[in-house]
């Protein structure tokens, strides 16, 4: 069947483009990571801003076990 259709370079271009169209198509993609700056902690899991004292807390409740 793939020697077929890799006898002709268009073909294969046109094929090779339809399996990557396919991929972004399917997968996406992300734009680029935005970089932490030295005032916060960052960003969490959903994207909500993380600031000193929610990771205080977080480190306090850690420590105490509960």
């Amino acid at each position: 069947m793939f020697s077929r259709l890799f006898r002709s370079r268009w073909a294969a271009l046109f094929w090779a483009c339809g399996i990557l169209w396919t991929a972004v198509d399917v997968a996406g993609y992300a734009p680029a990571a935005k970089p932490v700056s030295a005032d916060n902690g960052g960003e969490d899991a959903l994207g909500d801003a993380v600031n000193n004292s929610d990771l205080m807390i977080l480190a306090n409740s850690m420590r105490s076990g509960g």
